[in-house]
């Protein structure tokens, strides 16, 4: 089944990250879409150290829990340290590990010893190959429930590229690779004290994702996101999503038949 992970960036307040929850929840049960609900308790690789950051952990988890519990989603968060593996585990279904951070052995060690799914961006830095060495220390440590999500390359300053065959080299491995559709749009740092980003890309690169054979799509959606705290430039806008979600659904259900 075809697999959306979405939400906002970051938890602005509760009320807006569960008004995401429900009205995604309301698409992709139409649908037919397994869905996974994410957001951030905090954004620690912001820019600038004035951008925030978002409720904190406690609160965060508290969030997630609540939307978790009221609308019966699985959920998912991103995690910066090894001591958070653990409480975050008590709350979430999926932890993530940022690309930045997937190199990061003791935060890969933590994450899988909660043997919750664990789903590890490739960093901007990789080769889609060295992924290997990432996958070796989660399996190490004991866990083989394991996602792999392309977001782009580093390409000079302040841009990304997507190499399709990125995917491609990654199911090699045997994970599902999910392709993350709204941070392979940014531009990293491109604002000068934020990141910025093109979201009108988004919907055409996850075309091209799904018909490489990409397993799903992670994708960071706003009721508004023009005025949103985080990574507003490559958000999806919340009213947009059902369109693209059903062309996508197209790709998928024609590429996997």
């Amino acid at each position: 089944m075809f697999r959306l992970i979405a939400g906002p960036c970051v938890i602005e307040n509760e009320a807006m990250a569960m008004e995401v929850a429900e009205e995604i929840k309301k698409v992709t049960d139409e649908l037919g879409v397994e869905y996974i609900f994410k957001a951030s308790f905090d954004k620690a690789n912001r820019t600038s150290i004035s951008s925030y950051r978002g409720p904190g952990l406690e609160e965060g988890l508290r969030i997630l829990k609540k939307i978790k519990d009221t609308l019966e989603l699985k959920v998912l968060t991103d995690i910066h340290e090894p001591y958070q593996a653990a409480p975050v585990s008590k709350v979430v279904d999926i932890i993530q590990i940022p690309a930045f951070l997937c190199r990061q052995t003791d935060l890969l060690i933590a994450a899988a010893k909660t043997g919750k799914e664990i789903n590890v961006k490739k960093a901007q830095f990789l080769a889609p190959w060295d992924m290997k060495n990432v996958i070796n220390k989660l399996e190490d440590s004991g866990n083989v429930k394991i996602n792999l999500t392309e977001r782009g390359t580093t390409f000079g300053y302040n841009n990304l590229v997507v190499d399709m065959t990125a995917i491609i080299e990654m199911k090699k491995f045997g994970y599902p690779v999910i392709f993350d559709a709204t941070h392979s749009v940014q531009k990293p740092g491109g604002k000068g004290d934020t990141t910025g980003g093109n979201r009108e890309y988004v919907e055409y690169l996850a075309k091209a994702a799904l018909a490489v054979g990409a397993d799903g799509v992670f994708m960071e959606v706003h009721p508004d996101p023009d005025n949103a705290k985080s990574d507003g430039p490559n958000m999806v806008p919340l009213k947009e999503l059902k369109p693209i979600l059903e062309k996508l659904l197209n790709i998928y259900n024609a590429i996997n038949r």
